[in-house]
């Protein structure tokens, strides 16, 4: 049996689907994106007159994304330290990887931060105009 976890303070899912989903310990995120709950506002994209994308400024969109993972684990009743897998996508890897990568390190840190396994693709696209979304894994002990 699995029960499903909607946030209140992260962006909105762009389908029908949860946030998160648990299933005995696991706790199985959504890919979560760069956006803000409850407005247009992408966090690191700045956009034409026609929704085309003219900058993208990668380290601004990973950190809304780490800070929107982090409500999901919160609002389901996991903490940042719960994570054991994390799988994130990028539209432009020779871009954006160092980056990434720089910003990553910062958040699983040393200091009791967890290392969860990583695995970082590039993809042609993502359903909105970002450049990054990160798909994860916690374990729940309760």
């Amino acid at each position: 049996m699995s029960k499903a976890h909607h946030s209140q303070r992260a962006p909105q899912p762009v389908g029908d689907y949860p946030h998160a989903r648990r299933a005995g310990n696991l706790l199985f995120l959504s890919g979560v994106g760069p956006r803000v709950r409850g407005s247009n506002d992408i966090p690191g994209v700045t956009l034409d007159d026609h929704g085309q994308v003219t900058a993208v400024d990668i380290e601004a969109q990973c950190r809304s994304c780490f800070e929107n993972v982090r409500m999901v684990l919160e609002d389901a009743g996991g903490q940042w330290t719960d994570l054991v897998d994390v799988l994130v996508f990028l539209t432009n890897m020779d871009r954006d990887f160092k980056t990434y990568n720089r910003i990553y390190a910062e958040y699983f840190a040393g200091d009791g931060n967890p290392n969860p396994t990583r695995t970082t693709i590039e993809i042609n696209a993502l359903p909105t105009p970002i450049a990054v979304e990160v798909k994860a894994v916690a374990y729940l002990s309760d």
